[in-house]
């Protein structure tokens, strides 16, 4: 139905879109999801022309809709839109915004539009507000008539950017089910959300966004259970990660402690667990690798689950097969085996840092 090649999008600042290629098939629910500015709403703008792509093509039923002739309305027919701001007209009723467009791009009669859009309101639980305008309606029964509006058109393809982001948290929930009930009916849908279970429920695509593509796509039980990515992982699991990098054995150790100092703080970690994060680093690279090691090529990554409030760090080093676990300070490890609840060590011949250690550590 969609295919999407080489997409490409860059502002004078930022381009947030570097180079995208997928397919969407027909029926396809796409959640859409990865952190904020990686280009989400952007992928969803240039795939309806609402943002011109600075290169790549993007074709809509085998039409190329990035071709200069292209008749972009008549595409649009086939493609609705829901914006995080609804975008509903407010001279007009509720009734008149779902007439408007049927009446305007499909020439359909006055009776024919009304008659759609009383269907439509009634689906959407909204039937009693057919003559109320807009201003008169909470922010979740706007969001219902502006998804009614675009059911108007009876698209092939609806598009929904952040459908709930600028709603109250208690409004969230009757603008999902409309969504729920939509995804069921057989239309392909794209959505942008930043509601975890909202898009596993619903969805058989996850796209996860990042480095400005798609870094990763999968279904929903790939993606929430086993990711394959590490950035992915990461998103998923709600991790804040520090990443230190050695490569002196005088490196600055007051700098890396305060840099360390700085993230526990930012990320809200307890007293405690900062403490356990701060002696796992000291003992394991300052007391047992850096003396060992004659030119230390050693990166350290810190994560930190604040859901379940622990935390891992996992080192990478140069150098022969070395596994610290084994070493002969037996003070050091004591002290390790003291704080941590496993010490995973592994070593692959093919990579720089060959040595690998993970180190989980125990919770407070």
């Amino acid at each position: 139905m969609i295919k999407i090649e080489h997409l490409k999008k860059e502002y004078p600042n930022i381009t947030p879109l570097k180079d995208v290629s997928t397919e969407i098939h027909d029926g396809d629910v796409i959640s859409i999801i990865g952190p904020s500015g990686t280009g989400k709403s952007t992928l969803l703008r240039c795939i309806n022309q609402l943002e011109k792509p600075t290169s790549g093509k993007i074709w809509v039923d085998g039409e190329e809709i990035t071709d200069p002739r292209c008749n972009m309305n008549k595409v649009r027919q086939k493609m609705g839109m829901v914006f995080q701001s609804f975008n509903l007209f407010g001279h007009k009723t509720v009734i008149e915004n779902i007439m408007l467009p049927p009446m305007d791009l499909l020439g359909k009669s006055k009776q024919e539009a009304y008659d759609t859009g009383m269907r439509l309101l009634r689906t959407v639980g909204l039937a009693e507000k057919a003559l109320n305008y807009p201003d008169e309606l909470s922010g979740g029964q706007k969001q219902r008539i502006a998804i009614a509006r675009t059911l108007a058109m009876d698209p092939d393809v609806i598009l929904l950017d952040e459908p709930t982001s600028a709603l109250d948290p208690t409004m969230v929930g009757e603008v999902q089910a409309v969504i729920r009930d939509l995804a069921k009916t057989g239309k392909t849908m794209m959505i942008v959300t930043h509601e975890m279970n909202f898009a596993r429920a619903i969805s058989n695509r996850i796209f996860y966004m990042d480095e400005g593509g798609i870094y990763e796509d999968g279904t929903p039980e790939q993606i929430f259970e086993h990711p394959i990515r590490e950035r992915t992982r990461r998103f998923i699991r709600k991790l804040k990660v520090l990443e230190l990098k050695i490569d002196s054995p005088d490196y600055d150790f007051v700098n890396m402690a305060e840099k360390i100092l700085q993230y526990c703080n930012k990320n809200q970690i307890s007293p405690k667990m900062a403490n356990r994060i701060q002696l796992v680093f000291e003992e394991s690279v300052d007391r047992l690798l850096i003396p060992i090691l004659k030119e230390p090529k050693i990166e350290a990554i810190v994560e930190y689950a604040g859901d379940t409030e622990t935390a891992e760090w996992t080192l990478h080093y140069g150098g022969p097969r070395f596994d610290i676990t084994n070493t002969g300070d037996d003070l050091v490890l004591s002290v390790l085996r003291g704080m941590t609840e496993t010490m995973d060590y592994s070593y692959k011949e093919d990579v720089r840092l060959s040595n690998q250690l993970i180190m989980k550590l125990k919770s407070i």
